[in-house]
């Protein structure tokens, strides 16, 4: 009996280490656009949840990283807003990455990158907007 106690205490503390290591490198995805940050909550998500129900709650109520598990748990799609900023914060990173190195080779990876994952997030299901937020106010005349 205490061999298999043991043996669960173990997957648990592994499952709390993969998933605090997959929740790190999501974060360093935020900043970082060749790391996908998605993926890396889901995984985190899913670690937690098995090896602690706290941590996946507090992960799910997260200001930072709770909006990535409602998205893709309800399939509502991404708000425009995020994908705007997500691009603009990918290109953002490619481009200040591709002054710093000011090679034709590391010109084109990047390149190649931020178009394939532009490609995607611009794929991705976008939220339907809130019809009374279309017809609010903006503050800009026209």
């Amino acid at each position: 009996m205490k061999h298999t106690k043991k043996k669960g205490t173990v997957k648990r503390i592994a499952l709390s280490i993969a998933g605090s290591i997959s929740l790190l490198l999501g974060a360093i995805g935020i900043i970082l656009p060749i790391l996908p940050t998605t993926p890396f909550v889901l995984l985190s998500a899913a670690c937690f949840s098995l090896s602690s129900p706290r941590m996946a709650k507090r992960l799910e109520e997260s200001r930072l990283f709770g909006s990535y598990l409602r998205h893709w748990r309800t399939h509502e799609g991404v708000p425009r807003k995020t994908k705007v900023r997500a691009i603009i914060w990918l290109w953002l990173g490619l481009g200040i990455s591709a002054a710093l190195v000011r090679t034709p080779l590391v010109f084109i990876v990047l390149g190649t990158i931020g178009t394939i994952v532009t490609i995607h997030l611009i794929l991705i299901k976008t939220q339907k907007e809130n019809p009374d937020e279309i017809l609010a106010p903006t503050g800009i005349d026209s």
